[in-house]
């Protein structure tokens, strides 16, 4: 029964690419529809904590440079960004913040000290280490296309045509180095100007992709190819969560182990394009509700840990708040909720992070300030 629903699921998805494929080349309605968050944000009594949260970002987890990976600092010369190295994902997350909150100032002092930071010819570099004053030579699309959302965004909240220009050439910048044989790439590397092999499921940001100013006949190609790789990385009804990537020269899916934050990000991509499964849905209702939404699980839907993020609760918020599903918002939230810090005596008070190790990683406490605003 789940390998037909499966079946049908796809059949479905052809019929409405090819439906995409026919008005980009054809018809007068060039862009995808794309859901828009319901803004639950507004009715929860979320204000405090939005503001606490806020405040130990601005005052402990922000350098000059931007905002640190971890508060806890390293000698920032491992292979993944640790301690006070500051990455483009944070600029871009904190973009959208500004952004969707009204705050002009607040987002230019942000895109400036982005493009400062981060901006190359190629892309936005992912990663910056103060200490050893290096600009990594990678940019990471996912990190560029949530950028050129921001500027949308803020066209759109500021009504200034300049940022749409912005993200326009942007965009553009994306298409150019980060797309090869029709086909995005996770990354583009500069010192061998080459993409690399395959594509991470939840860097298919399809919303984002629909504002890259290129021809309708080439966006409703990617759009429609890169939405068939996310669909058909689906594992089951079961264990309704999706692969980690798709190698284009071994035409297949990979997952070392399946990372629920990564699944969730692919649902709430797929759900902005009205695109989500129905059975994701119901999984991840049950499971917020139950406190039982852990970081890993093998293909088969066993937990591998226990550990559960405030990462993994703000983004089943915002998929909740993108199909209006109000309850889920909320139970989400509540859950997130029971993690944050409230402590005047710790460093770490209003954020949400580690207290007996003093650790705080950037992505946990700026997806939780974005679930906030959702």
């Amino acid at each position: 029964m789940s390998r037909n629903l499966v079946r049908i699921s796809l059949g479905l998805i052809g019929i409405y690419v090819i439906y995409v494929v026919i008005h980009y080349m054809f018809g007068d309605t060039p862009r995808l529809q794309r859901q828009v968050s319901s803004q639950y944000g507004q009715i929860m009594q979320v204000t405090d904590n939005r503001n606490m949260l806020l405040g130990f970002i601005r005052d402990k987890l922000t350098s000059k440079h931007g905002v640190y990976t971890n508060l806890k600092d390293t000698d920032q010369l491992g292979a993944a960004a640790s301690g006070h190295e500051v990455l483009s994902e944070s600029a871009g997350i904190l973009m959208r913040y500004y952004a969707l909150t009204g705050q002009r100032e607040k987002f230019d002092e942000q895109w400036q000290q982005a493009k400062l930071v981060f901006d190359t010819p190629y892309g936005f570099s992912y990663r910056y280490s103060p200490k050893q004053n290096k600009q990594y030579p990678m940019n990471a699309i996912v990190d560029d296309l949530r950028i050129v959302r921001a500027l949308d965004e803020a066209s759109v909240a500021f009504g200034i045509k300049s940022y749409r220009k912005e993200a326009e050439a942007y965009g553009k910048r994306v298409y150019q180095y980060n797309v090869e044989n029709g086909q995005l790439r996770d990354f583009y590397d500069p010192t061998y100007k080459m993409t690399n092999s395959f594509l991470t499921l939840c860097y298919i940001d399809a919303a984002s992709l629909e504002l890259v100013p290129i021809s309708r006949k080439k966006k409703a190609a990617l759009e429609t190819s890169m939405l068939q790789i996310a669909q058909k990385g689906y594992l089951s009804d079961s264990f309704p969560f999706y692969q980690t990537r798709y190698d284009f020269d071994k035409k297949d899916y990979q997952s070392e182990v399946i990372n629920t934050v990564e699944s969730l990000l692919t649902i709430l991509n797929l759900a902005e394009v009205k695109l989500e499964q129905p059975a994701s849905i119901q999984y991840i209702k049950a499971q917020v509700k139950a406190g039982t939404l852990f970081g890993q699980y093998n293909q088969d839907g066993k937990p591998l840990t226990e550990v559960r993020s405030t990462a993994i609760y703000a983004i089943a918020a915002m998929i909740g708040s993108v199909i209006k599903d109000q309850e889920l918002y909320t139970d989400s939230i509540r859950k997130m909720n029971e993690f944050q810090i409230h402590n005047p005596q710790s460093p770490l008070n209003g954020g949400f992070g580690d207290v007996n190790v003093a650790q705080a990683y950037s992505f946990d406490n700026l997806m939780a300030l974005l679930a906030y605003t959702y």
